[in-house]
């Protein structure tokens, strides 16, 4: 499928395959390493990794190869695109945004890699923006345009089961980890800056999931938005939520419940879930 503009993003945009593969959207893999295994974590089954960190195992996330994204490039522009909009994960999150710089260097197109300060379904719907735009005609301008319009305003929720994976990455500090060492306290969690950020914590997973909810539904408000719930090993309860959800904000344009990626659930445990409220 030609586009004046293609899109390339990375696989913690959490989008289903069959929707970015429908949309000419091209995907670069983030990697796994489960102790001395690299390897794409979309090869990677959830089972394989909820084993591994059940076991305390050592599991850490790698930056796509750099390859991935020279291909990527080199790819579109055989293909005739005359720039790519290359969108992704936080830079305070991953190496994937200098990874893809290096890589951008190194082809014949012009390639503007945006880095989103967000992760998860924030990112996925920034990148369905884009694509859209790229549909339309849109040149790289308008395109990381509506990108923008979309991550800037959206709002990303992080439930976690326990702080422990986040704390073993380095995603979060381990003072903000013993917020939930005692009495069952649930933090929830947001994107700020391109950081993981404590939101507010709770005692007990329903008071965790009803305070997600009136959050989601506040930042909602009156506006036209799409809404997303992640979930890492735990669909049943990600399903549950939708419902909740649902119930609470009944006009909204698309709702997707979506498995994260490997590598976001390498850092947040099994039982997370994250809801996004994206307005357009």
């Amino acid at each position: 499928m030609y586009r004046r503009v293609a899109i390339v993003t990375d696989s913690t945009a959490c989008l289903p395959a069959a929707l970015t593969d429908e949309l000419g959207i091209t995907v670069a893999q983030i990697q796994v390493r489960i102790g001395d295994q690299l390897d794409d974590e979309s090869r990677i089954p959830v089972s394989t990794m909820v084993n591994a960190m059940r076991g305390e195992l050592s599991v850490t996330t790698v930056p796509p190869d750099p390859g991935a994204f020279y291909w990527a490039y080199a790819d579109a522009a055989a293909a005739g695109a005359e720039a790519v909009v290359s969108i992704h994960v936080s830079s305070r999150l991953s190496g994937t945004v200098d990874t893809a710089c290096n890589a951008a260097k190194q082809v014949r197109v012009p390639v503007h890699v945006v880095d989103t300060g967000t992760c998860g379904m924030s990112l996925g719907y920034a990148v369905l923006a884009a694509a859209d735009a790229a549909a339309r005609g849109g040149d790289a301008r308008k395109v990381i345009g509506a990108a923008m319009h979309s991550f800037r305003r959206g709002t990303e929720l992080i439930y976690v089961d326990t702080l422990e994976h986040l704390r073993r990455g380095g995603r979060i500090s381990p003072a903000v980890a013993a917020l939930g060492t005692a009495l069952s306290v649930k933090p929830l969690l947001t994107m700020v800056d391109g950081q993981i950020t404590p939101l507010d914590k709770v005692v007990g997973t329903e008071r965790a999931l009803r305070r997600m909810v009136e959050i989601a539904a506040k930042k909602a408000g009156e506006e036209r938005v799409d809404v997303a719930v992640e979930h890492f090993a735990a669909e049943d309860r990600a399903h549950d939520l939708m419902r909740r959800l649902r119930k609470k904000i009944p006009g909204a344009r698309k709702y997707m419940v979506t498995q994260v990626s490997s590598a976001i659930g390498a850092h947040v445990g099994p039982g997370a879930l994250g809801v996004t409220i994206s307005p357009y």
